[in-house]
């Protein structure tokens, strides 16, 4: 007997989850295992934020699917299309050929395209002022703590430096909403922005970038700002890959029910970003949507292995339930503010259970504890400042980063997966 094929699409937070959680599963036996994954890596989103002010090193938190899987076979590769008729996927390796991966079931958790922006380097005077001026666009909880943990670590680089006064190292943090992460509360949603305000971060509420570009920033309510550096963390733009299916979405992501189903395509459960803020909230009455956060991707991840393996086995699915253990901001430092349930938390109380929550989310072992080491060295031997990639001399495209040009059509994928496209190899 032929077993059925499972494809997992994307090496991120929920497409690793859900394959780790399969291969614990008696259905790993039952079923060939396939992970599709364009990078080499899986990156922990809730420590992107420290990752970026330099503790922990990239290292730390990229985890190779290779380490966590071991009875997944990895495609490295982009999966440019589904054909959900044909029961096909379309990969594209790191040769560049197309090859054909046939599947019984499918779970798309691509990860998502995310924006950047680009500044030109000048030697004028005035670009040492715009140097030193950062804007961090988003007010959530990835804004917030990347603001927060690197605004301390550029005055700790200030300390370092004679010829650069602290005073001059300006951060401004940018958000449409009238209020700073509305899921804290009435008390800790006041705290939050007086702690960022007392550590030199001006807030500018109620706008947003309205045009960026020639080393200038113009806001929606007609203010401009001139920095060198422009963080952009607000939601990330869906996966082309939706849109191959030519399935139901939510804000261009594939649309679900209270189960990892998607109406009218056969054999796909989706999870990750490919469904990101279109999982109905079944904790909650109306018609709230469960948040689009690394926390609801893990815990979704975790049980996509349970949903897959019922599936193979024609047994019902559960309904998925998000609980929120409450938000958890680290802002660096002793500034942090948390909220595990029900308990308003502020300072040093605060960053514990915080820094212990993202502690779990890498998945290896060796991981975890390679970030609790370089914390304590940090916190023995201070901060270090290395600029990587320094010494590269090509420069990167973002194609290179984010394969934008490389999504096909639904017709494409149809071409592709009847053998009358493109050169394919048998999968």
């Amino acid at each position: 007997m032929t077993r059925p094929r499972i494809l997992i699409v994307g090496g991120g937070s929920a497409g690793i989850a859900c394959a780790r959680c399969l291969e614990r599963l008696p259905v790993s036996g039952e079923a060939e295992l396939a992970l599709a994954a364009l990078l080499g890596y899986e990156l922990c989103p809730p420590l992107l934020p420290q990752v970026a002010a330099g503790v922990p090193t990239p290292q730390s938190v990229a985890v190779s699917p290779r380490r966590v899987l071991r009875r997944t076979r990895i495609v490295p590769g982009a999966a440019p299309g589904v054909d959900p008729a044909a029961k096909v996927c379309v990969v594209r390796p790191i040769t560049d050929e197309v090859v054909r991966e046939c599947y019984e079931l499918v779970v798309p958790a691509s990860c998502s395209v995310t924006p950047s922006d680009l500044a030109d380097t000048a030697e004028d005077p005035r670009e040492r002022a715009a140097r030193l001026r950062f804007v961090v666009v988003g007010g959530g909880y990835a804004g917030a703590e990347t603001a927060g943990c690197l605004q301390r670590n550029t005055l700790a680089a200030a300390h370092r430096c004679p010829m650069l006064p602290p005073d001059t190292i300006e951060w401004h943090f940018v958000d449409l909403a009238l209020r700073l992460m509305p899921e804290l509360g009435d008390q800790l949603g006041d705290r939050a922005p007086e702690l960022l305000r007392h550590r030199g971060i001006e807030a500018a509420l109620g706008a947003t970038v309205a045009a960026a570009g020639s080393g200038e920033v113009l806001l929606t309510d007609g203010r401009r700002m001139s920095p060198h550096t422009l963080l952009w963390t607000t939601e990330n733009v869906a996966s082309p890959l939706i849109a191959s299916m030519e399935a139901g979405t939510v804000r261009e992501r594939l649309a679900v029910t209270g189960e990892p189903t998607a109406p009218g395509l056969d054999g796909v459960l989706a999870f990750g970003d490919a469904d990101a803020g279109a999982v109905p909230d079944l904790a909650t009455d109306g018609d709230a949507m469960c948040p689009p956060l690394a926390q609801h991707a893990l815990r979704r991840g975790r049980t996509a292995g349970t949903d897959v393996a019922a599936r193979v086995r024609e047994q019902r699915l559960r309904p998925y339930r998000h609980r929120d253990p409450g938000p958890l901001v680290d802002l660096g430092g002793f500034g942090s503010v948390s909220r595990p349930p029900g308990i308003p938390l502020s300072g040093l109380a605060a960053q514990m259970p915080a820094r212990g929550y993202h502690l779990l989310a890498p998945p290896a072992f060796v991981a975890r504890t390679r970030v609790v080491v370089e914390r304590a060295l940090k916190a023995v031997a201070g901060d270090d400042f290395v600029r990587t990639g320094f010494l590269a001399r090509r420069p990167t495209p973002i194609r290179d980063r984010e394969v934008a040009g490389g999504w096909l059509t639904p017709d494409e994928v149809r071409a592709v997966s009847t053998g009358s496209g493109r050169k394919e190899q048998a999968a």
